[in-house]
């Protein structure tokens, strides 16, 4: 298709050329003709079609927030000749991201990395890759798709937290000790049997059924949950980085209890994040989940969400500093531990009896609070 320059040539050379025929000057007529092959030769230019095949990997898929991530395009040739004039242009989210494409031999193949935007978190679209082919004056260009969209995954930024002590004697063998306290064990999954096991937690139909002996493993619910309401109401957040940093403090938290094993509910304005039961994999899916939470339209007051959450354990709240903390704390007898982390308060608050209260404004000041919180009982 022709850019607006080549509309322009154009438009020009025919109502030169018509001009110089009326008027019977020659000199027009030939300097419009020039004009008009140029853009007949930009289009014939511009006409191949590449016989390219592009595949592009994302380095890595997932990545924390401000962290470094590139697009990898592997580009081979399967045509002849070299291929020049060629503009890749690939997109993250929406924001266009400019690829420089070699020229390549027949059959050749080259590697381009390109580095991605990763200051916002978020499920990110990658792609698909368009390809530009102008001629050499601009007048003419084609574009071309190619290879599918794919994801990177930003995700928040974390600090190193410990788990908040709850205050109350739990069982800490873990949560998928057999070992718990009488009538605080519940079925938690079926795994294959290990010597040392005790026969009577053995599923026997299971057992029969596979040809292998299973065991019925076994969770802790007398372990302590860590509860996190994020103030998810956009007129909250006055500015999208302090929304940013308060998703990171949460996700700190929670983080900091799921490589410690323990349970880990987390609840937005918009409804439940995240629930977990304690083990390994918890950190990964929590991070997963947390990528997506965004300030929402008709979200609740973190007050609502915080009277409706299940007793037991820890509760943290995460809010910008407009909240009423006299109104938090009336929970306050329903949890181990409450804890209100404010982003960036405008002002300075006291914290009501039975509440703990840490205002910060980056994660190295929250994890210096955290630490000091620890210590108290």
């Amino acid at each position: 298709m022709l850019t607006p320059l080549g509309w322009g040539t154009a438009a020009a050379g025919v109502a030169l050329y018509g001009t110089g025929w009326w008027l019977g000057y020659p000199e027009p007529a030939m300097l419009a003709l020039a004009g008009l092959l140029a853009v007949a030769g930009a289009v014939v230019w511009t006409l191949p079609r590449p016989k390219l095949e592009i595949r592009r990997e994302i380095s890595p898929l997932k990545v924390e927030r401000g962290e470094p991530a590139a697009g990898v395009l592997h580009v081979t040739n399967r045509g002849r000749g070299i291929r020049g004039g060629l503009t890749g242009l690939d997109t993250a989210g929406s924001t266009p991201v400019s690829v420089d494409i070699p020229r390549l031999r027949a059959k050749g193949t080259r590697t381009v990395t390109y580095r991605l935007p990763t200051g916002r978190r978020g499920e990110i679209p990658v792609g698909p890759l368009r390809l530009v082919r102008a001629d050499p004056l601009n007048l003419a260009r084609r574009v071309r798709e190619f290879g599918r969209p794919e994801t990177l995954l930003v995700r928040p930024k974390t600090v190193q937290l410990g788990l908040l002590p709850s205050g109350r004697a739990y069982h800490l063998e873990g949560p998928t000790s057999d070992k718990s306290p009488a009538g605080t064990t519940t079925f938690h999954a079926l795994r294959e049997y290990v010597i040392g096991d005790e026969m009577r937690h053995i599923h026997w139909k299971s057992s029969a059924r596979t040809g292998t002996l299973m065991v019925r493993q076994l969770v802790d619910a007398s372990l302590p949950t860590t509860t996190l309401v994020i103030e998810a109401q956009p007129e909250a957040w006055a500015d999208q980085d302090d929304f940013e940093l308060a998703v990171d403090a949460a996700a700190s938290v929670a983080v900091g209890a799921c490589q410690a094993n323990f349970p880990v509910r987390i609840l937005a304005g918009g409804g439940p994040v995240a629930d977990t039961r304690g083990g390994p994999d918890d950190a990964e899916a929590v991070l997963d989940h947390l990528t997506r939470v965004m300030p929402a339209a008709g979200a609740q007051p973190v007050l609502d969400v915080v009277r409706r959450v299940r007793p037991g354990g820890s509760l943290v709240v995460v809010t910008s500093g407009r909240s009423d903390l006299g109104r938090i704390a009336t929970v306050r007898g329903r949890f181990d531990r409450v804890v209100v982390l404010r982003v960036r308060p405008e002002s300075e608050a006291v914290a009501p009896p039975g509440v703990h209260l840490v205002d910060f404004g980056d994660l190295e000041t929250l994890a210096n609070a955290w630490q000091y919180l620890g210590r108290r009982r």
